[in-house]
Order: structure tokens, then sequence, then C-alpha cells
């Protein structure tokens, strides 16, 4: 398939173990501007890049796919050898694998009761674990980057994937608003921290308490605010003069901006939402939103 009369430029496959972090990585691909895919059997993957001739997608220029030992495509050796096919000169396309040890895969399907998707066969989890390696090794094997998460929690794998997908030059650093709370402590990796508990609160409303500051309810009742009105545009004030001079010095390739508020829930949560998409309305090409204690 061609995909220079598309638009589509991009094509990034994230496959790996269960438990590794692939659902993590496809809401970081979201973020980043990316249309996602989970679970896509392989065997449609073709079929489904054709789909953008449509004019209706021509205006999707990046596209992540999540295939993994789900997938009804068969043979494994058979995937790997498809997804080489799929490069072209006119696409650029990723293979993104995400490893982890058995130990902490273990662990984590512990924490998280769930089924690993292989125990549906009637395997113990250790063996579903390695026989789902050993699926998937072949696309291990083609992988441009294999990401070792056995050491990573849900933030530090979204920082490394930010790191690694963006650009370096000025004006394509991407930004990342995070919420937080300040009882759990500040963000290590924040640039600029700007905090909220000044502002009123809406947890002290019963009818707003249980909610978020992504729910309309809250985002109107702080819209209402003056003390609201005001920080938001002394914070604009002040990052309109310092984010593009942070971005033409830094070698880094993104920027952290972290609101903290008592809970992380409301306040910071719907001050990182409203800057992200202020960030998206000055044209930033990379913005990026991560809500650190709701996520």
């Amino acid at each position: 398939m061609s995909t220079s009369a598309t638009g589509l430029q991009k094509l990034v496959v994230i496959s790996g173990l269960s438990g590794a972090g692939k659902s993590v990585a496809l809401r970081t691909f979201e973020d980043l501007g990316y249309y996602c895919v989970d679970n896509l059997p392989a065997e449609l993957l073709p079929a489904f890049l054709s789909t953008f001739d449509n004019e209706d997608l021509t205006r999707t220029t990046s596209l992540a796919v999540g295939i993994d030992a789900r997938s009804r495509y068969g043979q494994s050796r058979n995937l790997a050898q498809s997804l080489q096919e799929l490069r072209t000169g006119d696409l650029d396309m990723r293979v993104v694998f995400f490893d982890c040890s058995e130990q902490v895969l273990l662990q984590r399907f512990a924490d998280t009761r769930r089924r690993h998707p292989l125990s549906n066969s009637g395997l113990p989890l250790l063996d579903a674990i390695r026989e789902e390696a050993r699926m998937l090794a072949p696309v291990r094997e083609i992988a441009d980057m294999v990401l070792d998460t056995s050491h990573h929690n849900v933030h530090r794998l979204r920082r490394d994937l930010l790191s690694h997908f963006s650009s370096n030059e000025v004006g394509n650093v991407t930004l990342l608003f995070e919420s937080f709370a300040y009882r759990h402590g500040i963000p290590g990796e924040a640039d600029f921290v700007f905090d909220a508990r000044g502002l009123s609160n809406p947890h002290w409303d019963p009818e707003l308490r249980a909610m978020t500051g992504r729910d309309p309810r809250v985002i109107e009742y702080l819209n209402a605010q003056d003390e609201v009105q005001l920080f938001t545009q002394q914070v604009r004030d002040l990052l309109d003069s310092w984010l593009p001079r942070l971005a033409r010095d830094s070698t880094r390739s993104y920027i952290t901006v972290a609101f903290g508020c008592s809970g992380g829930k409301h306040r910071s949560v719907y001050l990182a939402e409203h800057f992200a998409a202020w960030a998206r309305d000055r044209h930033w090409p990379d913005v990026a939103v991560n809500h650190r204690e709701i996520e």
C-alpha cells in the first residue's frame, strides 16, 4: 500500500508482553496526537491502513496500533514478516516491543487481579507468560525499540515515551502538563510548578466532591471564580514568556509543567487540562497530559 496519497506519515506498532505497559503506551501516543487502535488483528492491518484513503481520515498523519498475542494472526513468525513488509520509503514505521521480567509480571497480575489473555486456554499464569514470550519472540527480534519496563512505573514509562517520540528541535519539544497532590510530593521532573491550593476548592461542595477537574460541572464552577481567571492569566503570561526560551536552550525533548492542589483531583486537574488546551491553541506541536493521582 502506498501512503503518499493518504497523508499518513507515521506508524507505530506497539507489541509485547501483557502487563508490560502497552495500554499506557497507547494512551500516551493518543496524548501526542496519534490515532490509536488497540488489539487490531495483524492480518487486518494492511486493509486498515488502506482506509486512510478515505477523505474523512486524510487529516490523520500519525497512527499507533496495538498488536499482541491476542491477535488471530496465527504464527508470530508470519506476523513479524508481514510487519517487515509494511516498511516503505513513504511511511515512517517503527515497531516498539514492551518487555518485562517474569517476577514483575507475576506481581502486576497479582496486584491488579486481571486474567492473562492466554489463561483462557487453561494455562497457569507463569506458563501463560512464558508461552506469550515464546509466541512474540519473532516480533521482538524485528522491533526498532525494546523497552524493558521491569523497573518502570506509569509516570516513568510515559516520560520515556515522550522523550523517544518527540524531536529535540526548538518548537517540537513536547509539553507535558501534569496534575498532582502536594501530600504525595512534588513531581521531581517538573520544570515549572504552580500551587493551586489558594483557589476555591470544589471538594467542599458535596455535589462536586466525587467529580474531577475534567467534569463539566467542576469546570463551570472554577471558570466562574474571579481568582481562577486571574491565576490562569498570570500563568499564561509567564509561560508565554519563558516556555519558548526554555525550549530553545534545553537539550531535552519534553518540558513538564505541574499544577498541585490538596488532593490532586479537582483544581490541579482542571488547570492541567486548561493549559494543555491553551498550548494546542498556540499550535505547540506535541502536548500531553498526565494526572498523577487519578490515572
